[in-house]
Parts: C-alpha cells; structure tokens; sequence
C-alpha cells in the first residue's frame, strides 16, 4: 500500500511540474528558459570574443536571458545580422564594412547601438628600439632619423628579407583580410616596391610571433599593426608617419593615413523591440583600445581564454561597466562575480 501511494505521489509531482504548478527550479532559471536565446555573432578573433562575453556574462547574470554564439566569417556573420539569425555583432569594424554595414542600415535591416571602442592607431610601426636604442640593453639607435613610412626607402637593408637579401621585408596582414589588400597598395602608392617585399603571413598569431622574436633579441622589424592587440599592449612600437588622411587620396590609392576606424555595436532591427532591456544596456556599452588590448595582454601573459579574459575585465573594471547598467541588474552581476569567487 505504501508503494502505491510513492507511485501515486510521483506521478503527481511530475503531472504539477508540468502544469508549472510546483517546481524547485529558481525563478530566475525558470525565467531564462521562458525567454528567447540572444545570438550574438562570433568573427573568431580574439577582442570580438573577449567583448562577447563580457556582453554574454551580464545579459545570462545579469538579465536571465540565455545566450548563444553563431560562428563564422565577416561577412557571413553580418549577412546573419541582416536576417534575424543573428541579434547582436559585439565588435563590428566600420571601414572594414562600410558598404555592406551602411546598405543594411538604410534598408532598416540593422541598427547601431553604440560605438564599443575606436582605434585611430593602425599603420606601419618598427619597435621604438629601432629609433630610439634602448641603453639598458646596451642597443644603440639603429635608424635615428625614421620618422615616416617615405624614410624606410633609406633602410631597406635595416630590414633586409632573410628569403631575398637585396629587399627589406614589410611585414602585412593576414591573408584574405580586407586590410591586407589596402597594404599591398600602399606599399606601391609610396613606392616601396622598389627595394622592399611585402610579405602576406598565413594569420595574425604569425604576426605577433615575428614581433615577439624581434624583441626577445632586439633585431629590426617593420610591418602592420592596430589596437586592440596584446603585442601593442605590451611592447613599445613606434607608428610611422603618413600623410595626413584625406578622402579623396585615400579612396583613390590609400595613399594616406588611415581614417579612425570605429567598432559599432550593431544589432538586427527588430531585436530593440524583442528585447529592449538588452537594447538600452548595449546602448551603453563603450570601451577603448587600451581596456580591450589589457585584457588581451592578461589572456596572452595568463595563457586564458577570451571567457577568462572577460572575468577578468568584471572583476577588475568595475568601474567601466557598472555605468552600463540600472542598480538593481549592477547587484546582480556583483552577486553572480562574487559567488564564482568563492
């Protein structure tokens, strides 16, 4: 009789969960089951997936909201964005998708939430080493008078190409960047072709790794670079001057200065209104180089991974993201980092 009525009782529990009428289920768990998934898009570099989450930490923590990563290339991810696949790009770099980033906005596709960070910085750089010497190493100055990209015609053997000695080497970006076609013609615009290579590696850890070995034994190097990197925050790199940025030049042959470049945070149009609350935070949202190249120098120096890199941005920028957030969703989130320390 016993076991009968235990039968009984079970099937009764289980009938009351499923009609909603009796659960141990918290309520903020049953309230991010109850709520749509956020999909945020993944480029697959590595700022991109720091700020993601950051973002995807407050929103599940902070908002019970269940959030989802959608992987994928540029272009692919943001063609997500202009369909509802995906709701929200973290880190979406204007002048590298200034036509199809300004097509969707007019064709009330996609919306700007906020600018997340801007770099004005990119260019050609060389370790200050190489100007400056660095008298605690005993390195004297290697080209005392570089100040622009137009003065490496005078050093090519400074930074002479191991694979063809009688070139310097320009070090570029990755291959199948957009960026990395914009270097290639520069390099023709100032008429480095001459005495120097561009040289296109296979990916940015190919990038960072030249610089790293340049610097652990003091040697020449010139190539491209831009914040928010690890490498820019942690070595002391010179940028070398371009004539000043004018569009018309610019668009012709890039034979300027690069314009600013902002990183928006964008989302599909109608996601504002599906989640509003998640809107008005990531309106909010605003960082800088110099914040997002720490947290990759940690997740560099730490061997971490972007995820840790963001606890380590909650934990140790308080300051930046409690402004992004109402009192009572910033208590939350202070609760959720404390009891992960425990």
């Amino acid at each position: 009789m016993v076991r009968k009525w235990r039968y009984i009782w079970s099937f009764m529990l289980v009938l009351l969960i499923g009609l909603g009428i009796y659960s141990n289920v918290s309520e903020d768990q049953t309230k991010a089951c109850e709520k749509q998934a956020i999909t945020i898009a993944d480029g697959g570099w590595d700022s991109m997936q720091v700020h993601n989450f950051i973002a995807a930490f407050i929103i599940e923590n902070g908002y019970d909201y269940p959030v989802t990563f959608i992987n994928g290339s540029s272009i692919a991810t943001f063609t997500g964005l202009t369909t509802g696949e995906i709701d929200v790009y973290m880190e979406l770099w204007y002048n590298n998708m200034e036509e199809p980033y300004l097509e969707a906005v007019a064709a009330g596709e996609v919306v700007e939430l906020s600018t997340n960070l801007v770099t004005d910085d990119q260019g050609f750089y060389v370790p200050t080493y190489v100007i400056e010497g660095d008298p605690e190493n005993g390195i004297e100055p290697m080209a005392p008078d570089l100040k622009t990209v137009e003065d490496l015609k005078k050093y090519p053997e400074l930074f002479q190409d191991p694979e063809d000695p009688s070139k310097g080497v320009i070090i570029g970006a990755p291959s199948g960047t957009v960026i990395d076609k914009v270097l290639q013609e520069k390099v023709n615009t100032y008429g480095l072709s001459e005495s120097f290579n561009y040289f296109t590696p296979g990916s940015a850890g190919a990038v960072t790794a030249s610089i790293a070995k340049a610097f652990m034994n003091h040697e020449p190097w010139v190539g491209y670079q831009w914040s928010p990197t690890w490498a820019m925050a942690k070595y002391d790199m010179t940028l070398l001057e371009e004539p000043p940025f004018n569009e018309e030049i610019y668009n012709e042959n890039f034979g300027t200065e690069f314009p600013e470049n902002p990183a928006y945070i964008a989302a599909n149009a109608e996601f504002p209104e599906r989640a509003p609350e998640i809107a008005e935070f990531l309106s909010n949202y605003e960082t800088s180089s110099v914040i997002t190249g720490e947290a990759l120098l940690y997740m560099e120096e730490h061997d971490e991974t972007p995820r840790e890199a963001a606890l380590w941005f909650l934990e140790n920028y308080e300051e930046v993201w409690i402004e992004w957030l109402p009192e009572d969703i910033a208590a939350k989130l202070k609760s959720a980092l404390s009891a992960m320390s425990l």
